[in-house]
């Protein structure tokens, strides 16, 4: 039996068999490895930049907040057009 890594948890999850082709021939072209560890990696990897694009978004909101610009998106959400010149 194999010992599971501190900080990790066994799981049982579906994926798509296309997904598992997909990281089973990354493993393959590689040379070897474990493509759970890969899948792993790509999830870890995911959740960083999202988190670093989060903070960035904050940051530019936060300084342009001063010159009152609003965001072009919560209008479109509202269904209001830009004004044309």
């Amino acid at each position: 039996m194999v010992k599971p890594e501190p900080g990790t948890t066994k799981i049982s999850i579906r994926l798509d068999n296309a997904v598992l082709r997909y990281f089973r021939a990354l493993v393959d072209e590689a040379g070897g490895g474990n493509y759970q560890t890969l899948i792993n990696d790509v999830l870890l990897e995911h959740i960083h930049r999202r988190s670093t694009l989060d903070i960035v978004r904050r940051v530019v909101r936060e300084e342009l907040a001063p010159y009152g610009t609003a965001r072009r998106s919560d209008s479109r959400r509202q269904g209001k057009r830009p004004a044309h010149r």
